[in-house]
């Protein structure tokens, strides 16, 4: 049984969270819809795409770009899968691990990449930066760094990962 008493939020704090809540819902719909419309790629196939091309070789392990893109090993495999089939990834066997398996980006995907990001980027323009001034741009970095110091630490380490970073 818990000792602690609940701390229930302030009448300002859970207008802030319900705000965050729908700006976070808004956004990430805008943000998914202009990417189907346009170019037939669903966000996550598209943070996909993006963590691959930034990586040495456009090439992670499975585990990595699992932390990278912020996804579970099985929702991962099956969105591979999927790039798979269109040709934009491919996967490898480990060369230094048996059990592993790498996702590499294929000139393809990458083109595929190239097409999509002017509208992905002007979307997020319209529907957050364009909408911020130079200074809330850099609170929201810094609230966002906050939120994701304050994760549980498996969730901290795979959302702050840099892409250069060893496993």
């Amino acid at each position: 049984m818990r000792s602690q008493q609940t701390r229930w939020l302030s009448s300002a704090e859970q207008q802030a969270w319900r705000a965050f809540l729908t700006a976070c819902q808004t956004l990430f719909a805008a943000v998914d819809a202009q990417l189907l419309r346009d170019s037939d790629i669903p966000h996550g196939y598209y943070e996909i795409l993006v963590r691959l091309s930034e990586a040495p070789g456009r090439a992670l392990r499975m585990t990595q770009l699992a932390e990278a893109s912020t996804s579970s090993k099985s929702r991962l495999s099956h969105a591979v899968a999927r790039l798979e089939e269109r040709g934009w990834v491919k996967r490898t066997d480990c060369a230094t691990d048996r059990r592993g398996q790498v996702a590499q980006l294929t000139d393809e995907g990458h083109a595929a990449l190239a097409a999509a990001a002017p509208g992905h980027v002007a979307q997020v323009r319209r529907s957050l930066i364009d909408r911020l001034t130079p200074e809330q741009v850099e609170q929201l970095r810094e609230i966002s760094n906050a939120i994701i110091a304050g994760a549980e630490p498996g969730q901290a380490a795979a959302a702050g990962r840099c892409l250069g970073d060893p496993d």
